[in-house]
């Protein structure tokens, strides 16, 4: 039985690491997204944990790989989002990092990639930190959790945007699929480039000839 070389270990699977997620929500969906994503690398045979950022028994330099996602209400991120950025910006940048907003206006064609979303554009202008991957995912409208005054100021903020009015509203706008998408780039940024195997492992190359005839 031959004995693999280094070589040929750096070139299999990939060491798996260990990934934190860390939400800021207001009713659950960055949450819900959170663990959507840490259950797709989970499968994939990779560690995680979830908490919420302000969780402070949560040591986030023990985890190799760090994603943070937060939610919009009354048209701000959380306000304990932007001094957590800006107090571990050396840790974040440190390692694999990825942020991602959570919005109705991401509802909106024109307002759903991190380029044109004007609360992940705002929160960005304000950080130190420029993770290099992003995301915004639309929220979710419920007029039943609102009370009285958030629910007439959210009825007449979709009355300008034109979108659902009626207090019987419930709707969930986020594309579940783009999430799932979100999640195989977080796994490729976790795991990092794939390396090549060497001149030495390579396989030998079939002449042309015989790669048209196999």
């Amino acid at each position: 039985m031959a004995i693999p070389t280094v070589q040929g270990l750096l070139a299999g699977p990939a060491a798996m690491a260990t990934t934190l997620f860390l939400y800021s929500s207001v009713y659950g969906l960055s949450r819900r997204i959170c663990e959507r994503i840490a259950a797709r690398l989970t499968a994939q045979g990779e560690t995680t944990h979830v908490a919420a950022l302000t969780d402070t028994t949560v040591d986030s330099s023990a985890f190799d790989a760090i994603v943070i996602g937060a939610s919009i209400k009354h048209g701000k991120h959380h306000p304990s989002v932007l001094p957590f950025l800006r107090e571990h910006q050396a840790l974040l940048e440190s390692r694999p990092s990825a942020l991602f907003s959570v919005n109705l206006v991401a509802r909106k064609p024109a307002k759903n990639t991190p380029q044109t979303n004007p609360y992940m554009k705002a929160l960005l202008a304000q950080s130190p930190w420029q993770p290099k991957l992003l995301g915004v995912f639309a929220g979710e409208l419920d007029y039943s959790r609102y009370g009285p005054v958030d629910k007439h100021m959210m009825r007449f903020v979709m009355w300008i945007n034109r979108g659902p009015t009626d207090p019987r509203t419930k709707i969930t706008f986020t594309n579940w699929d783009e999430v799932d998408r979100f999640a195989g780039q977080v796994l490729e940024l976790v795991r990092g480039p794939a390396v090549r195997p060497s001149a030495a492992e390579a396989p030998a190359a079939r002449p042309a000839a015989a790669l048209v005839a196999g």
